[in-house]
């Protein structure tokens, strides 16, 4: 059975040096042994004392969320093998960027919830006393809306864009397309309020359109498209607006 080398970023709270860094050697137990693996058998038989987050351990719950060499993933879904293959000997997991460091490899998401919450997040219908109403599945409404209901709000799109490091207010990847998924549905009656909301200097005309929001997202959600979305909407807007002041004029 192969050895190879797990280097983890170790912080403790309350200390002010610089974060050390902490070398284990794990078997690869399995070809689809993941990072998760990996670090869980480090700290059973290495250092119970490691921090980290998980819980579903199948990509869905987003927890486990760190830099994996460097790029933003999901521990539980990144492949040793792989990892290995195009890396080299050793896997290195730090914590998210942009976000506070607990201890170890936990972050606190305080802030890019709170960045949620800025944009109203929560579908608002139009009529509260109206009977449910559905999109057709296959109208080009419901296909603009569904790749954007994809999102796990894991943050690996927040630690990867640049914007998010510069600015604390930036309201982020996942707000971005949280908004565009609900302005996008003709059932809800915030648009206005939460288009205003992307609309301030730390909206989305600071997006530089790296793509590596886009790039990072485990659940293949175009978030990138989604923000070019908004700002379509936002253009469009204007217009309209101008064009019924020179109509009245």
């Amino acid at each position: 059975m192969d050895n190879f080398t797990l280097t983890v970023q170790r912080s403790q709270p309350g200390q002010e040096s610089l974060p050390s860094r902490a070398e284990f050697s794990v078997p690869v137990i399995a070809e689809s042994m993941s990072v998760l693996d990996a670090m869980l058998w480090a700290r059973a038989n290495e250092d119970p004392s490691l921090a980290f987050r998980c819980a579903c351990r199948v990509g869905m719950c987003g927890s486990c969320g760190v830099r994996i060499n460097g790029r933003e993933g999901l521990a539980c879904k990144t492949l040793v093998s792989t990892e290995l293959e195009y890396g080299g000997p050793t896997i290195e997991v730090e914590p998210l960027r942009h976000l506070p460091v607990v201890r170890d490899l936990v972050t606190d998401p305080g802030n890019f919830y709170r960045r949620l919450t800025d944009v109203v997040p929560n579908f608002q219908p139009v009529d509260l006393d109206a009977a449910p109403v559905a999109i057709a599945p296959g109208s080009p409404e419901r296909m603009t809306i569904n790749p954007h209901r994809e999102c796990i709000y894991c943050g690996l799109c927040y630690s990867a864009c640049s914007m998010a490091g510069e600015d604390r207010e930036f309201l982020g990847p996942a707000a971005f397309n949280r908004v565009f998924a609900l302005v996008s549905d003709s059932r809800d009656d915030a648009g206005a309020e939460r288009l205003n909301a992307v609309d301030g200097s730390s909206g989305i005309w600071s997006c530089h359109t790296i793509f590596e929001c886009t790039a990072v997202c485990p659940k293949g959600v175009p978030i990138t498209l989604a923000i070019q979305g908004l700002k379509r909407k936002h253009f469009f807007r204007k217009m309209k607006s101008l064009f019924r002041l020179g109509r009245g004029s």
